[in-house]
């Protein structure tokens, strides 16, 4: 007995067999991840060499010329470039397709390492870095409030991001545009060229007697205690007391040559909400997890965040990847409906036999429907790419199921 005898006879067993898999693949779909794209691993590494300090010519010469002629051995390269500038240099090198990234990385690490005491000295250990499409931030948030920029950028950092980056999938949470406290010391020119002292002096000294060390163990029969120097000078007060120098065996201290003043760092960045200035913090997720999935779960942590801030702060969202991911997915879904329907009524109009377009028009989901289960099983996501695809296959399907019906009634 065929399988058109069997499927004719038992009908039941027909449906059945049809039926499974249409229902495994509708509880697979609420199952799968929603992203833009999928997972790409493209073979594309960065170096970057820091020297602070050096000029761009410099940088080009002895670092950054050294660091292309040993990466050029690596095997593989498809395309090797170069940005030099003051005090920094960076190197990207784009593999063939065909070549292993991490196994690129491992062997410009190798290369770099062969060459580390031919650099200049003083030059900060070269970092190589895997290009990854994962790594841009998904999520940016704005901090504002009706107080001093530091303490906004306190509570930035204690009560959101700690709180955030407990969220699970979130790789890393930046701060960008905050003021960290410092204590800066205002150095007068004059007062150092009367005592002749240089300003590298003050550094190191300020570097020598700002710092906690460990004191070693002391024995006290069965115990054992840990000795800890404790170093740190906590308030500007005390900076101002702190020696310098000494001059025919009088002691020069911070007061004599300046003041130390309680204040936060340099400004290199400036994030700004509505006018006002403000703090940004940029969600990464991990690599490989599902970008909609995360914002939903950072989301429902920053209404509980809302509720511990105070009156005068303001949280905002001011970026979010998944609402674009959400309408592209929307947008996919509606054209994969209009082509289904757009299918049957051709069908109709052609072929004017109603069951022929309902037999026809059912080949669709039944064979889109189980498509998720294998999807899951392989761990595709629900992406522009993969949905694409369904919409194309929808036509094969037709195709398919016209010319079976067309056998079947001749």
């Amino acid at each position: 007995m065929s399988i058109s005898e069997i499927c004719i006879r038992r009908p039941v067993f027909t449906w059945v067999i049809v039926l499974i898999p249409v229902v495994l693949g509708i509880v697979a779909y609420f199952e799968l991840g929603v992203d833009l794209f999928p997972k790409v691993d493209f073979p594309i590494i960065s170096i970057s060499a820091a020297f602070p300090g050096a000029s761009a010519e410099e940088m080009e010469s002895s670092v950054t010329k050294p660091l292309e002629e040993v990466l050029n051995t690596i095997s593989g390269i498809d395309e090797i470039r170069s940005t030099t500038r003051e005090g920094s240099t960076t190197v990207v090198i784009k593999f063939a397709l065909e070549k292993n990234g991490d196994v690129g990385a491992q062997e410009a690490r190798d290369k770099i390492s062969s060459i580390m005491r031919l650099l200049p000295e003083g030059i900060e250990t070269p970092l190589v870095n895997k290009f990854d499409l994962d790594a841009a931030p998904i999520m940016t948030l704005g901090v504002s409030g009706n107080r001093d920029i530091r303490e906004v950028t306190e509570i930035a950092k204690h009560q959101i991001q700690e709180l955030l980056q407990t969220v699970p999938g979130v790789g890393s949470v930046f701060v960008s545009g905050g003021r960290s406290r410092a204590i800066n010391i205002k150095v007068d020119t004059d007062r150092l060229r009367a005592y002749n002292i240089s300003i590298e002096e003050v550094r190191q000294s300020l570097i020598k007697q700002n710092i906690e060390l460990p004191g070693g163990i002391v024995d006290q029969g069965s115990k054992e205690w840990i000795l800890r120097t404790l170093g740190r000078v906590p308030t500007a007060d005390q900076f101002n007391e702190l020696i310098i120098a000494n001059r025919k065996g009088y002691p020069i201290r911070v007061r004599d040559i300046g003041i130390a003043e309680d204040s936060y760092e340099e400004p290199r960045g400036l994030s700004r909400l509505d006018g006002k200035n403000a703090v940004s913090l940029f969600v990464q997720k991990q690599s490989g997890t599902n970008t909609v999935a995360i914002s939903d779960a950072v989301q429902e942590r920053l209404e509980r965040i809302r509720k511990t801030l105070p009156n005068d702060m303001r949280l905002e969202i001011t970026q979010d990847q998944s609402r674009f991911i959400r309408k592209s997915m929307e947008e996919v879904k509606f054209h994969l409906v209009l082509a289904a329907v757009l299918v049957g009524v051709t069908i109709l109009l052609f072929i004017r036999d109603w069951r022929t377009t309902v037999i026809a028009t059912l080949a669709i989901p039944t064979s889109i429907v189980p498509t998720f289960l294998f999807m899951q099983i392989m761990g595709f996501t629900l992406n522009n790419i993969t949905m694409l695809g369904l919409i194309l296959a929808i036509g094969i399907v037709i195709d398919d199921a016209v010319v079976v019906h067309e056998n079947i009634f001749r």
